[in-house]
């Protein structure tokens, strides 16, 4: 929790060493898998990972996971990051889930360590200061919905295809799914959809309240991004520490009886008590004119 409470008030690096800017670590195996772009304008505040890897459907291989533990380490630096997107460069595809290819050639040592890898990344997601949210407007299975639960909203097109799907592969969710679904959508249809293996739409998705939103899909195959994007634009003007501070708030709270988690939420509240911020929401209010927040 401290690390969180931190966070939610660090100083950030510059914004414009992330613009337009590519993962430079990716090794030997060819060009970057993944993209990290900072908006402009009026979307100024929003930042975005695009994940790029056509020839295995954005498949969770160690280049990949490496190149998202990266610019998720540069990001959580930089205050000026009010909002994170997750959404895919590949048509039809957010992610296909951890690459069994890749781990087809490994030894059973090797499948602990990256699991393990795998597991830790979706936990920098979740536990990443600023909101998140996945624009899913394609197939999400297993690591790929799993990747989309560590964040903290969903989006779906309508031609999504999500699900927990390891136990028709002879596994079980190893990257948070089993703990974070549950919270999601409850235990019981929880249980129902992994003991299953069941795939679901985007409509039956919201339907169990495990997307925020569905939208119908477009030619160009990307109506979850344009949704999410508008979802991002709604949060820009709020206070970006008391939104960080509220999830915060939110996520640890949510982990505890209801007595800790009110007293969470106190220490939550005293931290943006001496921000910039409050002091200009209030005199925004009394002077009926739009709050002009800068997150100090």
């Amino acid at each position: 929790m401290l690390r969180a409470l931190t966070d939610a008030r660090r100083l950030a690096r510059p914004w414009k060493a992330l613009r337009a800017r590519s993962c430079a670590s990716h090794g030997p195996a060819g060009p970057p898998e993944i993209q990290v772009r900072a908006l402009a304008g009026a979307d100024h505040g929003i930042a975005e990972i695009l994940m790029n890897r056509p020839s295995a459907c954005n498949a969770l291989g160690n280049v990949l996971v490496n190149q998202l533990l990266e610019a998720l380490a540069q990001l959580r630096e930089d205050q000026q990051v009010r909002v994170l997107l997750f959404r895919s460069g590949v048509k039809g595809v957010f992610c296909a889930g951890a690459d069994l290819k890749e781990r087809e050639q490994m030894s059973e040592a090797e499948v602990g360590i990256f699991v393990q890898r795998l597991r830790g990344l979706m936990n920098e997601i979740a536990a990443f200061p600023a909101p998140t949210i996945a624009a899913m407007d394609g197939f999400a299975l297993g690591g790929g919905l799993e990747l989309a639960l560590a964040c903290d909203l969903r989006v779906a097109a309508s031609s999504a295809v999500m699900g927990l799907i390891e136990t028709t592969r002879g596994l079980l969710p190893g990257a948070g799914g089993t703990q974070r679904l549950p919270r999601c959508i409850g235990v019981a249809l929880a249980k129902e959809l992994i003991f299953t293996g069941r795939r679901l739409n985007g409509a039956q998705a919201q339907a169990l309240g495990l997307v925020n939103h569905t939208v119908l899909q477009n030619e160009d195959g990307n109506a979850a991004y344009h949704r999410a994007r508008e979802l991002a634009q709604e949060i820009l003007p709020q206070a970006p520490i008391a939104v960080r501070l509220g999830k915060v708030a939110i996520d640890r709270g949510m982990e505890v009886d209801i007595a800790s988690g009110m007293a969470i939420e106190g220490i939550c509240y005293a931290q943006n008590i001496p921000t910039q911020d409050r002091l200009e929401g209030m005199a925004a209010f009394k002077e009926k004119r739009p709050p002009r927040f800068v997150g100090k």
